[in-house]
Parts: C-alpha cells; structure tokens; sequence
C-alpha cells in the first residue's frame, strides 16, 4: 500500500458484475459520544465490511473542535452487504458463561 494525502482507497469494496463499485446505502445514525463511533465502526472493519461516513449539519467542524462530531454521524455501506451489517450492529453480545 502506498501512502498519501487524501482520502484512502476501500480496496475491499465490492464492484458488480460490470466491475463498477456497488452503490452505497444507508446503514444508521451513530449518536452519542466517541466511544459509540468508534464501536460502530470497529465492528464493520472486524468483519470486513466497508464503509463510508458521513457528518451530518456541520459536524465535520464539531469533530474539528471537539474531537467528536456532536450531531454523530451517518454511516452508509455497500448494497450488497446491507443486511450482514444490520445484523452485526443491532446484535445482542452473549456472555459465556465460563
């Protein structure tokens, strides 16, 4: 992998069958603090699944300031992978009972 400025490339978003990448979708709104993001976040990369975010009503500049975007943020990924996603975020963690 190269280095540079900018915006890294998702080497891992899928493409269709024409090779063009598949359309990105709304998956959910992350609010809260930092911790919720970044929870969110990690467990999409932890399965492989990419993403793209997004900060809505100038939380760019909130994440700028405050180290966080206090609007939180949209996240938004491949068409394809939409349902693997819902399912990853809104399970339930299972304690084992060992």
């Amino acid at each position: 992998m190269e280095w540079k400025f900018g915006k890294p490339d998702s080497p891992n978003w899928p493409k269709d069958d024409s090779g063009e990448p598949v359309a990105p979708v709304y998956l959910k709104h992350i609010s809260g603090g930092p911790l919720d993001l970044e929870v969110a976040i990690n467990l999409l990369q932890a399965y492989g699944i990419p993403h793209v975010s997004e900060y809505p009503n100038n939380g760019q500049f909130g994440k700028l300031i405050l180290g966080h975007p206090p609007s939180g943020m949209e996240i938004f990924v491949p068409e394809t992978m939409l349902e693997e996603a819902q399912n990853i975020l809104s399970a339930t963690p299972v304690e084992d009972e060992d």
